[in-house]
């Protein structure tokens, strides 16, 4: 029986590029596997033919022949175990598996891994007060950390030694093992997929080419810097192995509550108590600011609870600008208590003298209640 066009085997058309024959391919591929259709001869043989197909057009040498001379380019044992599971098989299947599951292995390819690992990233919670941010400052941190060991400058080796090819892998970082249809790659577990050993390990890193360490740094805080932000600081996270690149650190800061004022972005709020008799007949008083100064609040007579007085640029400024907030403060007004007799005396003879004019929105609220009761 005469062979089908690789091309029709693949549903592709003749002028397919790679990316499309090995979609093409890695759809079939799971639709026919044996293990999907136990005791399917006709699936078996489809899956056979599959394999043929893409072996062939996915080498640029082996398509360009088989576009030039069809099927014939590979008679006369040209291919070589033609629709088997043998080496080909093998090699296809593990382009499709390193395509799907490549970057959970590591994200490393065939040809071996690097020797020289990048590091870690680092966290570090930094908290500050709302001074601090509202100022900004340089602070000096200590960070435990792997650093790079200087007895055998990051290399791992004991000074004077070198290092030798793995002969688990011959160099490569990646070992085979066949199971069943499938040939699984995974890392080599002698040399962790580095591809080379060392003679001797340093004795003071145990051959990792750092050691733990605290170091100090100093970080800059900018004005305006909120509550949650990260730094990032590059290259200062934990050293790579055996001479990789460091990683980065990154600290994230938080701002303690203060005790007067409450944050909104670039704006402050403050509650202020207020006698009665300020609310009601007006005044002033100060108010302390982060900048270190005082600042005058204006009461105007009637004043109502909860109001806000404004004083504007008295805020936080804006993280890399020349721009500031506002500062609000809320009025809350306090009622007299431990009322002396003539205080008492005072207030009595100003309940007798008030009218709706003196307390509108009181009055007016029972006006409507009474109302309601009356209908």
């Amino acid at each position: 029986m005469s062979k089908r066009d690789f091309y029709e085997v693949l549903g592709v058309s003749k002028g397919a590029d790679e990316a499309s024959l090995k979609s093409a391919y890695r759809k079939l591929a799971m639709q026919f596997h044996p293990d999907r259709n136990p005791g399917n001869t006709e699936a078996e043989a489809k899956f056979k033919e599959i394999n043929e197909a893409y072996d062939t057009l996915k080498d640029a040498q082996k398509r360009a022949a088989y576009d030039r001379f069809g099927h014939a380019a590979f008679e006369n044992g040209g291919r070589g175990g033609a629709g088997g599971f043998g080496p080909e098989f093998s090699s296809s299947m593990s382009d499709i598996f390193e395509d799907i599951f490549g970057d959970f292995m590591g994200g490393q390819r065939r040809g071996g891994g690097s020797s020289k690992l990048r590091g870690s990233d680092l966290r570090y919670n930094l908290e500050i007060s709302l001074e601090e941010s509202f100022e900004g400052r340089t602070v000096e941190i200590d960070v435990p950390t792997l650093v790079g060991c200087t007895t055998c400058d990051g290399s791992g080796a004991k000074p004077g030694t070198g290092t030798h090819t793995c002969r688990q892998c011959n160099g490569h970082g990646k070992v085979r093992a066949a199971q069943g249809f499938f040939t699984i790659e995974r890392t080599c577990p002698v040399c962790q997929g580095r591809g080379q050993m060392m003679d001797q390990p340093c004795t003071d890193c145990g051959g990792q080419g750092r050691r733990q360490e605290h170091r100090k740094l100093s970080v800059d805080i900018p004005k305006g810097i909120e509550d949650g932000t990260r730094i990032r600081l590059a290259n200062e996270g934990e050293a790579g192995v055996r001479g990789g690149p460091p990683g980065d650190l990154y600290i994230f800061i938080s701002i303690r509550p203060h005790d007067l004022f409450q944050r909104d972005g670039a704006d402050l709020y403050a509650r202020v108590p207020i006698a009665m008799t300020t609310a009601a007949l007006g005044g002033e008083f100060e108010v302390p600011t982060l900048d270190g100064a005082r600042a005058k609040v204006k009461v105007a007579a009637g004043t109502q609870p909860g109001q806000r007085v404004r004083l504007k640029g008295k805020g936080m400024p804006v993280l890399r600008s020349k721009d500031v907030g506002d500062l609000y403060v809320q009025l809350d007004i306090e009622t007299p208590q431990a009322l002396s007799r003539r205080q008492r005396e005072l207030l009595e003879e100003f309940a007798r003298l008030e009218t709706e004019e003196t307390s509108p929105t009181s009055g007016g609220f029972f006006d409507k209640l009474k109302k309601m009761f009356e209908a």
